[in-house]
């Protein structure tokens, strides 16, 4: 009994934290200075990250210090966005709404998938740094306040209104990020199964959007995230778009380099682009 009355006092203090922080604390003026602080960053991280390679998956360096289980990395790093998200919407007075509801489901799935699924089906022994995952872990949380945060708490309550789910925004915005989804999942899908168990080899992938760029993965995910930002139609999701580009395209940038390297003439330069088809 005693032990319940505790989590109960620290459930209702943690609610009680949120609710002052959006309503008192954190203004909507203050709200968006946090989201341009957080775009400028995501310009800086994509102009580093074209001169330094993120130690992790093929480009996994030990300078980037103490590593663990790929797998686990997955967990750690990308559940805290799934847990966050769902406590900002259990605390607010606004979860009961419908349309912000399907905005978290909408969040929710594409991040049960990155923290429940995707780890689980990885193959191989590889191993994530820490540091890595640390870094993952803050940049999810500060998203899960951009995203919770406008959603739940600071966006006017009359923004979303009940024909919301019918309008253009919405009905587009949908679309375009269940296909960034598919993209995402079918490449990943398409990568695990370059190469049957016990082959070493190294191989194109060549499938689906693979087709068109080296990092379809990355594209999809890419696709899915604008997808959101036009059917919140908000400056919190545009940012969170802005940052999965500016964290992403360098890096597909990086693997169209040693692909070339790797794989010369079999990559067709002029058809396969890095991670805008037809484009770049």
């Amino acid at each position: 009994m005693e032990r319940l009355n505790e989590l109960f006092w620290k459930v209702f203090f943690d609610a009680l934290s949120l609710q002052l922080f959006f309503r008192f604390i954190m203004t909507l003026h203050q709200f968006n200075i946090f989201l341009i602080v957080m775009a400028s960053v995501a310009l800086v991280v994509y102009v580093s990250l074209f001169f330094v390679d993120a130690g992790y998956g093929k480009f996994y360096d030990k300078k980037w210090g103490p590593a663990i289980n790929n797998k686990l990395g997955w967990v750690l790093m990308e559940s805290p966005v799934f847990i966050a998200m769902l406590l900002l919407w259990l605390f607010s007075d606004r979860r009961g709404d419908l349309i912000r509801l399907a905005f978290l489901f909408l969040f929710e799935l594409h991040y049960f998938h990155r923290s429940f699924v995707f780890p689980f089906r990885l193959r191989g022994n590889s191993v994530m740094p820490l540091s890595i995952i640390v870094m993952g872990v803050v940049f999810n949380v500060l998203n899960a306040l951009m995203q919770g945060g406008w959603i739940f708490y600071l966006s006017p309550s009359d923004y979303y209104g009940y024909d919301w789910l019918t309008t253009p925004k919405f009905i587009a915005g949908f679309l375009v990020f269940i296909i960034g989804m598919y993209i995402n999942i079918q490449s990943d899908e398409i990568i695990r199964n370059l190469r049957k168990e016990g082959d070493s080899r190294h191989y194109l992938p060549k499938d689906g959007m693979f087709r068109y760029v080296t990092s379809a993965n990355y594209f999809g995910e890419i696709v899915e995230w604008i997808g959101f930002a036009v059917l919140t139609w908000s400056w919190a999701g545009a940012v969170f778009a802005w940052w999965t580009f500016a964290n992403l395209a360098p890096r597909a940038s990086r693997i169209y380099e040693h692909y070339k390297e790797e794989f010369g003439k079999e990559l067709d330069t002029k058809k396969t682009k890095r991670i805008i088809p037809f484009i770049w």
